[in-house]
This record gives structure tokens, sequence and C-alpha cells, in this order.
């Protein structure tokens, strides 16, 4: 995603070069054949333009508003997600605990913590379209990852697998029948945001809607030559590519927009997200391996 308040401009005009390009020549051949080739000057009235334009800002607008808000239902939805893998990693520290097999409750504790920092990679590659087991075999043991492999639905199978352990945490004492409930009411809510994603991933835009607004897009940049003319002579030029320029980046923006998950420089940051996610996880990890006595001193020494 972009990160920077200072986008380059070369990037923003990258996106529309080669259509530009296109239209220079255009507006220079347009230019060339009225001031050399006719006895006749062939223009139309600025008003036919100008109503195509205003019509066409509507619908650009309209557009980019619904692209915007895909985008920003994803973000919110990945904003959840950072909350719900807290709070995962906060209830499995607090809620387990056993007298006798500390070191199994220690090592349960550890392997959901980071079984939850994978399935944040996981899922985000998943919506991308890439390998969504890339990258995780350090996160969960090599029997778990080849056990993944075999699943169409990755992110899904990890949710199960922290399902399967709190079904074995319940057996084993490890917590009770309440704090199951409120531990699986996590996982709820994380498989609901898994669903709200995949269902903006696969819910595509409307593509006639696309079609007709870029056609009429054509038809007013093609128009637009001649309704200037008249007034700019060779100077029609760069009004032409200049406001051309305008409509064309507010639909390559609407484009990129939305779809939030397509790997570009546009969409949600995920890979961020899960970084932060992990940075947080791995502090609660390791606060919770720390003594008992030197987590009393820190505390005592803050107080």
């Amino acid at each position: 995603m972009l990160l920077k308040k200072n986008i380059p401009i070369a990037y923003v005009f990258g996106k529309v070069k080669y259509e530009l390009l296109v239209i220079l020549i255009y507006s220079l051949t347009i230019a060339v054949i009225h001031q050399f080739f006719l006895k006749v000057p062939i223009s139309i009235p600025l008003s036919i333009p100008t109503i195509l334009g205003t019509v066409i800002s509507l619908l650009l607008g309209f557009r980019s508003n619904q692209a915007y808000d895909r985008w920003w239902e994803a973000r919110q939805v990945w904003g959840a997600i950072v909350n719900d893998s807290r709070t995962l990693a906060r209830q499995v520290i607090n809620f387990t605990e056993s007298q006798y097999e500390e070191d199994e409750v220690m090592q349960l504790r550890q392997r959901m913590i980071r079984r939850q920092m994978g399935w944040c990679y996981a899922l985000g590659q998943s919506l991308r379209r890439m390998n969504p087991v890339s990258g995780l075999e350090k996160f969960i043991s090599r029997r778990e990852l080849e056990n993944l492999s075999r699943f169409n639905n990755v992110p899904m199978a990890m949710l199960d697998q922290h399902g399967r352990d709190l079904k074995r945490a319940l057996e084993e004492g490890y917590i009770n029948r309440y704090q199951q409930m409120e531990l699986d009411r996590t996982l709820t809510r994380l498989c609901d945001a898994m669903g709200k994603c995949e269902r903006i991933k696969n819910t595509v835009f409307p593509s006639t809607y696309s079609l007709y607004i870029h056609f009429s897009l054509l038809l007013f940049i093609g128009m637009l030559p001649f309704g200037v003319i008249e007034h700019f002579g060779f100077l029609e030029i760069p009004v032409v590519v200049a406001i051309s320029a305008c409509f064309l980046l507010i639909e390559k923006m609407a484009i990129h927009l939305q779809d939030p998950f397509e790997n570009k420089p546009t969409d949600t940051p995920m890979t961020a997200i899960a970084s932060t996610i992990e940075k947080d996880l791995r502090q609660l990890l390791h606060d919770q391996e720390e003594p008992e006595e030197k987590r009393q001193e820190a505390f005592y020494y803050i107080m």
C-alpha cells in the first residue's frame, strides 16, 4: 500500500501515460488537419462536450464512491482482525492454566498464538491469490504445515485447528466450559471477518457499468478537440490532454480501489497489518514466558 504522504508524480501519471500519448497524437492530428488542410473549419459547439463531460463527471463520482466504500469496508474488517487476534492471544494466556502440567499449557499457548500470527499472513496471501502456506513454517510445525497443504481454504483449516486445540484444552481441564465459549466466540468473529473479506473479493463490480462509462469517456475525449479548436488553435493540444488526464485518473483510481485485495500499491495493507499483529503477539508471548518474579518486579516498579 502507498504509505507516503507525497505520492510521486511519475507514479500517478504512469497509470495513464499510454492513453495520454494516444490523446496527444490524436489532438495534434486534429489541429494540423484543421490548420493546414481544411478550407472550411470543422468544429462543434463547446456546449456539447460540456454537457457530456458533466454527465460523465457525475457517473465517475458515483463509481469512485462505490469503489472507496469497498476499500474502506475491507480496511474496517482488517481492523477487526487486529482486535480479535489480540483478544484471542490475551484470552489464551489468561484463561489456560494447570497446576500439574504447566509445560503442556505453555506449549498450547505458544501453538495457538503462533498459529494466529500465521493465520493473518495466510488470509492475506489467500485473498491475493498467492500461495497461502508460503512462510508459515516459522509459525507452525512441519506436520501441521503438511496437513494444511491438503486444504483449498488454508485460513479456514487453521481456525479449525484452533477449535480442536480448544476442545482438547477443555477435555484436559486447562480451561472451563465458560472460558471455552468465550474463546469460541472470538474464533467465530475471526471466521466472520474472513467471510467478509471473501465476499468483497468474490463480488465482481458490474462490468457493464464500467464499460458504459469508459465508452462515454472515449466519446467525450474524441469530441473535445472539435469543441475547443476554434477558441485555442494549437493550444487545444495541451488543453485536451490536461482535461483528459483528469477524467482518466479518476477512472483509474476507481478501478484500483474497487478490488482492495489485488496486491497493488493502493490495496488494503494486509501484510503490514499482519506484521503488526505478529509483533504484538510476540511481545505477549515473550512477557508470558518471563519468570513470574521478574514480571512482579516490573509491575511494582511501574506502580
